[in-house]
């Protein structure tokens, strides 16, 4: 019982730290958005992945060189599609805000990453002919409904805040986050090619809980390059963004920016530790929980920490009410798919 009472504490310090992330971002101020994506991200996809991996590895440069060129480019390529959802998902938090954003990007995530892989595996069948299958697909249908709900929460949001929210755009924000959840799949790929790297982690003497972390080195470095890429395409390109104009702040003004922005980066990366130590103290025959309680607590720490921050503030209780009526069906929808993919 000890156990399990851990595992649930460190999934919601996990999801704890994924839901909230982005709130030191939202803190930012005078930096554009892409230089803040960028600082944070160098932390979260390089800077930290790579420190780890030279504590964990005996020799850093033999165990990546072991691994051949083919399979290092297949795990990137995944990441580089993960990058995608990934960006993307940045971009829902910034047109959707937290509370809204990550509603409809965890709800479409769920959604897609649901159906993907009995699809790309030519198992779709099953979805409709057994057990497991017919409560993943119920938990697909109350993830619509929740979407949906969040939705139209968050168009009473844009009607009744218009003209005060610089950024709030439902409709870019909503296909923001169908792209995300379609292009986060990337990530269960990567893990999924880089399982001969995880083998020859523990071959070396890696502890198990942290052997699928030196993957990430290439899964996040794919990853980066998108971000990366996005972020100073624009900076470069768009004559209202300028990089030299954010490092021309003054010294006060970077340092806290920078601050704000490499906390984000950190929390982000966290998850991965913290959702590791959760699953090792789950038994076997309840790692469904793993799912349920990381996207669940996801969702509803999302949705609390944008409440805090005053994203909803001069909204009446009927859109707010449906805010929390859309969380309550997306975690319940999690719940279930959770249940599904456990029968």
């Amino acid at each position: 019982m000890t156990s399990v009472v851990a595992g649930i504490g460190w999934h919601i310090v996990g999801a704890s730290m994924a839901a909230s992330f982005y709130a030191p971002i939202e803190r930012v101020k005078q930096w554009s958005w892409e230089t803040t994506w960028a600082v944070a991200g160098l932390f979260s996809w390089i800077l930290l992945p790579i420190g780890v991996s030279l504590i964990l590895l005996p020799d850093f440069h033999s165990f990546y060189a072991a691994m051949g060129t083919s399979l290092l480019l297949r795990v990137a390529l995944f990441g580089a599609m993960w990058g995608v959802g990934n960006v993307s998902y940045g971009l829902t938090m910034r047109y959707l805000g937290m509370s809204l954003g990550i509603g409809v990007a965890i709800g479409v995530t769920l959604i897609v990453g649901t159906l993907v892989p009995p699809l790309m595996h030519g198992q779709a069948a099953m979805l409709f002919t057994t057990r497991s299958g017919l409560i993943t697909m119920s938990g697909v249908f109350v993830a619509l409904i929740g979407v949906s709900i969040v939705s139209w929460a968050g168009h009473q949001k844009e009607r009744q805040l218009k003209g005060h929210l610089e950024e709030f755009n439902v409709g870019l924000g909503l296909l923001l986050a169908v792209l995300c959840g379609i292009f986060s799949s990337g990530m269960s790929f990567a893990i999924d090619a880089a399982q001969p790297m995880q083998t020859a982690a523990i071959a070396l003497g890696v502890n198990p809980l942290y052997a699928a972390l030196p993957s990430y080195v290439i899964i996040m470095g794919g990853g980066a390059v998108i971000n990366m890429a996005y972020c100073f395409i624009r900076l470069a390109v768009l004559p209202r963004l300028s990089l030299r104009d954010d490092l021309n702040q003054p010294r006060p003004t970077i340092a806290r920016n920078a601050l704000l922005a490499s906390t984000a980066g950190i929390m982000w990366y966290l998850q991965f530790f913290f959702y590791a130590w959760g699953a090792a103290n789950i038994p076997q025959h309840l790692s469904y929980v793993n799912w349920m309680l990381h996207m669940s607590i996801y969702v509803l720490c999302g949705s609390l920490v944008g409440l805090a921050l005053g994203e909803w503030a001069g909204v009446n209780n009927r859109a707010i009410r449906l805010l929390w009526a859309g969380v309550v069906v997306i975690i319940a929808a999690a719940n279930l798919v959770g249940l599904g993919m456990a029968s």
